[in-house]
């Protein structure tokens, strides 16, 4: 074995017949036996490294990970060169008092605060600024105990690392690899009080999707509101206010999901004709269509919840008393005029194809949902998802807008329609995703699709002006 393949746990020496001796790997110290502590402890020890834990009662601290060391700060110090600081700010005092056995040593800050601003630095460089000999790092912040003591699942492998020192972080990131994170470095410890304030965002990947939703269900509430509550009470009289709580809300959610869901794809095709409008695929993109594109997985799992809901609802129509009883009295009406209403074909198709495409476009739209989960993407290929996220993606689509079109039927020539002379809530619905999949059959014509392709590939359309500086 060469030396720079040797491990570092290993060591050779020459006893007798060549026999080899294995020294034995340097311990992790972590201060403080909380849940955090104990987590990264147990996590730690799972890696296959020795712990030593630091604690103000040693003897009373409570239960640690079996196999790790319980002893005083200064003693679980003296032990290791790389310390986990798993205590609260507050308690950062006790620290200052060991700043001749932390000399020199790899601190790994991995507090977090319960609020914004609450201290005018960040806790690392607080802490740096205590113990200046030392070389704090701040890391595994935004890892929460439960992950930890779990093992890195798909939705939590990143660790972010930020420090002074290239050396420290470089220490840290080895340990964190081999706890099989993904390690990303933000630069000095400057970048501390961003990491710091990042665990306290609330959904900040969702923000954006979030108030899509709840704005394009107010507006749609108010405006289905409007054309047949306030409509029906001011032009004719009736008080039909109880169909807010299921025949609005289910008016709303299916407009909401299919507006929702074409917004998905549209950033896509808008990107497509940039891209070839541009002639290269090495230009960034607006940063308003950068952050668009990012949000499309929440904004498709918003609208699968909403479609969702709109399921609910609709299995519960025959159930409602508003339903039940005008069924029953349209039967009394048959039979008190003797007349008996003739069975239509057309309606008949009309009914079991609309019903029929929404099963199909819902049973692809949890497709869909299914296939977005990181257990389940990270068992597909690159090319599996693509296939599934894209091409299944937009037959969703079609088969969802496919099935609003068959609810609307010969509905859009009927002047009855236009209460207010305002169009019904499922035909603005159908104004996005018709628009996406036009423009989507046009990237498909095969001239089209070459030059995407092509783009995508790597080809770049070289200017007059470029060709000319290239021939002289």
């Amino acid at each position: 074995m060469s030396k720079e393949a040797k491990p570092e746990s290993m060591s050779l020496h020459p006893l007798g017949g060549g026999a080899e001796v294995t020294t034995e790997q340097e311990p992790l110290c972590v201060f403080g036996t909380g849940d955090m502590g104990r987590s990264l402890g147990q996590r730690l020890l799972q890696t296959g490294y020795k712990v030593a834990y630091g604690s103000r009662r040693p003897l009373g601290c409570g239960p640690v990970p079996q196999g790790a060391q319980v002893m005083s700060y200064a003693d679980a110090a003296q032990l290791a060169s790389v310390v986990f600081v798993c205590i609260h700010r507050e308690h950062y005092g006790l620290m200052e008092k060991l700043s001749s056995q932390l000399k020199g040593k790899v601190l790994v800050d991995v507090s977090n605060n319960p609020e914004q601003n609450l201290y005018p630095e960040a806790n690392a460089v607080y802490l740096q600024r205590l113990l200046p000999g030392s070389h704090v790092v701040k890391a595994f912040n935004t890892l929460s105990a439960w992950a930890l003591q779990n093992g890195p699942s798909d939705a939590c492998r990143q660790v972010y690392v930020c420090g002074n020192s290239a050396e420290a972080k470089q220490a840290v990131a080895e340990v964190a690899t081999k706890m099989g994170l993904t390690v990303l470095d933000r630069g000095s410890l400057s970048a501390s009080q961003e990491l710091e304030d990042f665990p306290l965002q609330l959904f900040p990947e969702w923000r954006l999707p979030l108030q899509i939703a709840v704005g394009l269900t107010a507006f749609f509430f108010f405006y289905v509101l409007i054309r047949d509550v306030i409509y029906s009470y001011v032009d004719q009289g009736k008080d039909i206010s109880f169909r807010i709580m299921v025949s609005l809300a289910n008016k709303v959610f299916p407009i909401v999901s299919l507006i929702m869901l074409s917004l998905c794809y549209l950033p896509g095709v808008i990107a497509a004709f940039l891209q070839l409008y541009r002639g290269t695929k090495y230009r960034r993109f607006p940063d308003w269509l950068d952050r668009w594109m990012l949000c499309r997985k929440q904004l498709g799992l918003l609208a699968l919840a909403l479609a969702f809901l709109h399921v609910l609802y609709t299995l519960i129509i025959p159930i409602r008393y508003y339903v039940r009883f005008k069924s029953w009295e349209y039967v009394i009406t048959q039979v008190k005029e003797n007349q008996t209403s003739k069975f239509d074909t057309t309606v008949a198709w009309r009914s079991d194809s609309y019903l029929s495409v929404g099963i199909l476009g819902f049973g692809l739209y949890v497709l869909l949902g299914i296939t977005s989960l990181p257990s389940v993407s990270n068992a597909l290929s690159w090319r599996e998802f693509s296939y599934v996220q894209s091409k299944l993606g937009h037959v969703t689509l079609f088969l969802c807008t496919l099935h609003t079109y068959l609810y609307g039927w010969d509905r859009f020539l009927r002047p009855s329609t236009y209460k207010w002379y305002t169009p019904p809530g499922f035909m603005l619905s159908l104004v996005v995703p018709s628009v996406v999949l036009v423009l989507k059959v046009l990237l498909l014509v095969p001239c089209v699709d070459r030059s995407v392709t092509r783009i995508r590939r790597g080809w770049e359309r070289t200017q007059p002006d470029e060709e000319k500086t290239l021939l002289t």
